[in-house]
């Protein structure tokens, strides 16, 4: 675990913001040879500071990433949702109402032709890349969301039939792209998966152009974690609450766009289910406390504390849920020895000792925080295409996800995810959630 990694478990629940904000150090200091590379002063790759022809005026090629492609037998289709919720003031909106956006990702009908969704509208990556750029030590932006390619199509027809509902909350700052790995793969498996953006947190970008960025606070309080939590929860039944009107046949756009055919017939919502990473693993279990619709849950590798030290913990960790939970976590999350306060999550204790319902608890050893979202893979896209060499996309990848194998990381999480929710959404035992794998080494059962 780095300096920045501890720092940040420590004080904030919200980890994402932090770790981000702290990997410039970590990754220049741990890989220089990048910094050699590709200079953030502007010179020429291998020159001398303040020589070379682009001294003042170098730039490198924005990048695209590759999400890496399902591994379910369904095409993939996704709309995005502008919802409006007439019931919660934001002042900051045009009409003064809360706003959000979402996708719906759906298994499409075989076949169907249309454009191809990228990974990420254009003004949300130009404002998640300074960050991530100058992780790398690189001046200019290089990494190409707006321009990469995901495996679903816009806007196709749904595949007939019902399809398990699955809703995802990202990590905070985060935006609702940033685990599109995970969401592809339950569509390609049959799910209709729907993304919320948290206005305000992380940034959006609204179908008549507008733009609001998130909030940048790295390190909030366990007030404001609180108040972020309960928001997220307000925005989770609200979705909700959209979704069942469109099951029945209402458009809840904004705009009343014009909605994929077979789409209202695809949504099972007597069966649903929440996942979440970071801050988003909080929102779906307090979620789940609040409201009953929501079948089946699980945390990716976030507290359920407003406070990892000092507390107090949320609603489910205090008082448990009576349906199934799957906590997931990395090295950095741990419930069973509380003599490693580095590590100890007593929201993760609490919630196992007061589980009604189901429960299982993974860990993926050599993980790191930021290794169950698509930080995972894209590091390691990024800069083996920048600098051409191997072993330092590796280096760096592991820096910022761990030292597990990325491939097999994502498989074990995909796999896991899928099986936890054809097993609690669908009624389909799974054997591979009673114990250790041979096929999954990689996976430790947290008893």
């Amino acid at each position: 675990m780095t300096n920045n990694q501890s720092f940040s478990r420590r004080r904030c629940p919200f980890r994402v913001a932090a770790l981000v904000a702290g990997l410039a150090a970590s990754l220049l200091v741990s890989t220089p040879a990048l910094a050699q590379a590709y200079p953030s002063d502007g010179r020429e790759p291998g020159t001398a500071a303040g020589s070379g022809p682009l001294a003042t005026t170098a730039t490198y090629p924005p990048v695209t990433i590759n999400v890496p492609a399902p591994t379910g037998p369904n095409e993939l289709g996704t709309i995005e949702l502008h919802l409006v919720d007439h019931a919660r003031n934001d002042a900051s909106a045009p009409g003064g109402k809360r706003e959000l956006m979402v996708s719906v990702w759906y298994p499409a009908r075989s076949g169907a032709d249309g454009p191809i969704a990228k990974y990420m509208p254009p003004l949300t990556s130009a404002a998640v890349n300074p960050a991530l750029t100058k992780s790398l030590g690189v001046r200019d932006p290089v990494f190409d969301f707006a321009n990469s390619d995901t495996h679903a199509r816009i806007g196709v027809p749904a595949q007939h039939g019902k399809h398990p509902v699955v809703l995802f909350s990202p990590g905070y700052p985060l935006s609702r792209f940033h685990n599109t790995a995970q969401v592809e793969e339950l569509t390609s498996r049959g799910y209709v998966v729907v993304t919320i953006d948290h206005t305000h947190e992380g940034p959006v970008e609204f179908p008549d152009g507008r733009f609001v960025p998130g909030s940048g606070v790295p390190e909030p309080t366990a007030e404001q974690t609180k108040a972020a939590i309960d928001t997220r929860v307000a925005d989770t039944r609200f979705v909700l609450d959209m979704l069942t009107l469109l099951a029945r046949g209402l458009n809840p756009d904004a705009e009343r766009r014009k909605l994929p055919r077979g789409l209202r017939q695809a949504l099972d919502m007597g069966a649903v289910g929440m996942f979440g990473f970071s801050a988003g693993g909080h929102t779906a279990a307090n979620a789940m406390d609040a409201d009953g619709r929501i079948v089946a849950g699980a945390d990716l590798d976030g507290t359920l504390a407003y406070d990892v030290l000092k507390g107090p913990i949320g609603p489910a960790a205090q008082r448990g849920l009576d349906r199934p939970f799957l906590l997931f976590g990395s090295d950095g999350s741990q419930r069973t020895n509380p003599a490693n306060l580095e590590n100890y999550d007593m929201s993760w204790a609490s919630l196992w000792k007061a589980q009604r319902g189901w429960k299982l608890n993974l860990q993926l050893p050599g993980s790191r925080h930021l290794g169950f979202s698509d930080y995972q893979f894209f590091y390691y896209d990024v800069v083996s295409k920048l600098v051409h060499d191997e072993d330092l996309a590796n280096q760096v990848q592991a820096n910022v996800a761990g030292v597990v194998d990325r491939k097999r990381a994502l498989l074990a999480q995909r796999t896991y995810l899928t099986a936890f929710f054809d097993q609690n959404l669908r009624e389909h035992h799974q054997p591979l959630l009673e114990n250790e794998s041979r096929d999954f080494p990689e996976i430790t059962f947290v008893r």
